[in-house]
């Protein structure tokens, strides 16, 4: 739930990258701290959990306006995705306003996906909160992967197996090279403050 701050004229809104192990989160996240560096407040927080992390930093996006006058910082997460991280996965989702899902495009990581999709939509139930009302951006990751003779799922694929019922926005991606990171990011964005914006006007 996005937290108002009164003297600093803020509102913190968080934003969760989620997806099953090695599907590209950190990556993510690292792409986004170097790339937007200017846009980033202090240093990328990194909380070691035996063989995985959880990541954390500020970001003040630049071009979304001020919602009441107030001024939109975001603080983004990513999940250790490790099957005995659930705990932990968990306790990042307290207080999520948006979530990023970030599929492993890889063939032999398809049930991953899926398990990591049901993991999400379990914990945020525990919350209270419906996987088909929060802002939510699926991202299909590796895509850079394709032609590299290692097997990749299509995107119909990954959209049957996926997204079907949830129907969110999808972006093809590759992490490392950085495509398809921004767009993926700035549609969660959108999609949260929209959500935000909403809840003022029924409150």
């Amino acid at each position: 739930m996005a937290i108002f701050k009164l003297k600093k004229r803020e509102i913190e809104c968080k934003i969760v990258y989620y997806g099953p192990g090695r599907s590209g989160k950190t990556t993510n996240m690292e792409y986004i701290y170097k790339t937007y560096r200017k846009q980033v407040v202090g240093e990328m927080v990194s909380v070691d959990t035996e063989g995985d992390r959880t990541l954390f930093f500020d970001f003040l996006p630049m071009g979304l306006g001020q919602i009441k006058g107030f001024d939109i910082r975001l603080q983004v997460y990513t999940v250790p995705g490790q099957v005995q991280y659930r705990s932990t996965r968990k306790l990042v989702l307290k207080g999520v306003d948006g979530v990023i899902f970030v599929a492993d495009s890889l063939a032999v990581r398809r049930e991953k996906n899926m398990l990591s999709l049901k993991d999400l939509q379990h914990n945020l139930k525990e919350y209270g909160i419906n996987i088909l009302k929060i802002p939510l951006v699926m991202q299909h990751n590796k895509r850079d992967l394709a032609g590299q003779g290692v097997p990749i799922m299509s995107i119909e694929q990954m959209e049957r197996d996926l997204n079907r019922q949830l129907k969110v926005p999808s972006f093809s991606a590759s992490a490392i090279t950085g495509d398809g990171v921004g767009a993926t990011l700035k549609e969660c964005l959108k999609l949260t403050l929209l959500s935000f914006k909403n809840q003022i006007k029924s409150g």
